[in-house]
């Protein structure tokens, strides 16, 4: 979605009501292939240079580390020298454990980044494992040029279809990797309406249940989700969670397939997959 790109549509859409239910929207017909993000005209940066940056961030020099002065787990912020690759990351140093009456772990961000990769979504900034002052702790890539979604002000983006497409790759995520964080605090999209997911410290427990409601599903992720296997997902995630915890992706994941078989069978998969 490049700025000037499509006619801005003015609905005013809370984030509340964007959350719970789809937006109403003309599907379009298919097109032949989905369209390649242009990393250079969003906020996406890591695009293309995935590898290149995870190191960047694991090695490159800190200039300094300051508070961010927000969020639950006091995450910090790492400044990089300029004209590196990346100039800002958060620095998130949580060893699994309660962390403000929660459950948390530096490594379910870095875990979470490994199945979007492993997915294809390119919705969720680097993170890697870093050990600073001998502390241990996540290093995400800090997502420049970003806004946040507010209570109080409309979704105005350009393309309502695509807007809901991206609710609904971010809900089915959500409930696949059990992420009970998602707030206000951490929904944000850049200038060309590209949604960016942050913030999975506290995801990727045993849970099965179903974390967040849904009307429509991305027929793209879904299935890639659906040829999702505890032998595909266990050598890439072993480093950051364990066993029972792989297991319960794969649980939460069939879970999905028994609830989108059943509303395609009240409905219809046109009316259920957004193509």
């Amino acid at each position: 979605m490049r700025v000037g790109g499509f006619v801005r549509v003015l609905a005013a859409v809370f984030v509340a009501w964007a959350i719970a239910a789809p937006v109403q929207a003309q599907e379009p017909a298919p097109a032949a292939a989905a369209p390649q993000v242009d990393a250079a005209a969003c906020s996406k940066a890591w695009i293309g240079r995935e590898a290149e940056i995870e190191e960047f961030l694991r090695t490159a020099e800190i200039e300094k580390i300051e508070e961010v002065g927000m969020g639950v787990t006091k995450p910090k912020r790492a400044i990089f020298k300029a004209g590196g690759l990346v100039r800002r990351a958060a620095w998130k140093p949580l060893p699994p454990g309660i962390h403000g009456g929660f459950w948390d772990s530096y490594k379910a961000e870095i875990a979470a980044y490994e199945i979007d990769k492993v997915l294809g979504m390119r919705m969720v900034p680097p993170a890697v494992e870093r050990e600073i002052d001998g502390q241990k702790g996540a290093m995400v890539m800090w997502v420049e040029d970003i806004k946040a979604w507010k209570m109080d002000s409309p979704v105005t983006g350009p393309d309502a279809y695509a807007w809901s497409k991206q609710i609904s790759r971010m809900k089915l995520f959500d409930n696949l990797i059990g992420n009970t964080d998602r707030n206000q605090g951490n929904l944000i999209y850049d200038p060309d309406w590209h949604l960016i997911l942050i913030d999975h410290s506290r995801a990727l427990t045993n849970t099965k249940k179903e974390i967040v409601a849904f009307q429509r599903v991305d027929k793209a992720l879904w299935d890639s989700m659906k040829t999702l296997t505890y032998e595909q997902l266990k050598p890439v995630l072993s480093p950051w969670i364990g066993d029972g915890e792989i297991k319960a992706i794969i649980t939460r994941r069939d879970n999905l397939q028994k609830k989108i078989d059943e509303m395609i069978k009240k409905t219809s998969e046109p009316a259920v997959l957004m193509r």
